[in-house]
């Protein structure tokens, strides 16, 4: 059976990999929009 430990372990590493999948991805999103929007906010400073 495994041990406390290994299950913390292997609890944090999921939920480590869900928070970095999750935060690529808003800053992929983000990318885009300012590709985008690029004139936009040029105008706007």
């Amino acid at each position: 059976m495994a041990s406390i430990r290994d299950i913390g372990k292997f609890f944090v590493f999921l939920v480590a990999g869900l928070v970095a999948i999750i935060v690529g991805s808003f800053m992929i999103r983000g990318n885009m929009h300012l590709w985008d929007r690029k004139k936009s906010t040029d105008d706007e400073k």
